[in-house]
């Protein structure tokens, strides 16, 4: 009874540890990329322009503007990115279809083939997939995975893409920007909540990877701040240059 028990314990502690997150999803790159975006790009374009001395109004503008095209631009692009990939991994699903209708010998001795190069013996891998191929369903969902190394359940979504995308670049770019729809006139209160917001997705993006939070916030505030330090020099070099 005790081993009976030691056994069941060790299953469900495997079980609860043993749970993996969903990395094939349509939603968490273009959010995050969206959000980094839309900070770097915005607090760059801010600082290019405030570094040609320009007046309040006119960068607040450039800061909506480049608001509103970054979100619009970001959300296009997903969209069709991701549709594009759906579409031609749906043709390849098409042609194995075909495939598997047409003859399906040759497909299950294809689905042999593949798990005895896996080490699986002969005999065993010919009955493995003798078996697996007798629902139609289940043996394109098996050659999918094992030819195209794809899920057919699990298409990533080109709306979910485009909308995540548009949202978390609007709020990104909307960070630098927020200083000076709350009345400052000053550069540094936008640089420093941006480069704040910079460390903060950083270290958030590192709870769903093998980075620690402090080593990805740090890279992702270096990285923006070097794009808003370049820019800056670049404006208030042409704005002297053109006024």
């Amino acid at each position: 009874m005790a081993i009976i028990e030691t056994e069941a314990t060790l299953h469900e502690a495997h079980r609860d540890n043993h749970t993996h997150r969903d990395v094939n999803g349509g939603w968490l790159r273009p959010a995050v990329f969206g959000a980094m975006d839309g900070l770097v790009s915005n607090l760059a374009l801010m600082t290019g322009v405030a570094g040609g001395a320009v007046g309040q109004q006119t960068i607040i503008l450039t800061g909506l503007a480049g608001l509103a095209a970054g979100a619009c631009s970001m959300a296009a692009g997903e969209y069709t990115s991701v549709a594009s990939q759906r579409e031609l991994v749906e043709a390849e699903l098409d042609v194995e279809r075909r495939e598997l209708r047409k003859h399906p010998e040759d497909e299950e001795m294809e689905l042999a083939a593949l798990y005895e190069a896996r080490g699986v013996e002969p005999a065993l891998a010919r009955e493995v997939a003798r078996q697996l191929s007798r629902d139609p369903e289940q043996a394109l969902e098996i050659h999918a995975r094992e030819e195209l190394g794809i899920d057919p359940g699990d298409l990533p979504s080109p709306m979910v893409a485009a909308v995540s995308s548009f949202g978390s670049f609007a709020l990104g770019a909307l960070l630098p920007l927020l200083p000076y729809l709350l009345g400052a006139h000053v550069l540094w209160p936008a640089v420093l909540l941006a480069l704040a917001g910079l460390f903060a997705c950083g270290a958030v993006v590192a709870k769903v990877t093998a980075r620690t939070w402090w080593f990805s916030g740090m890279r992702q505030l270096a990285l923006g701040g070097a794009a808003a330090g370049v820019t800056y020099v670049l404006g208030s070099l042409f704005g002297t240059a053109v006024s």
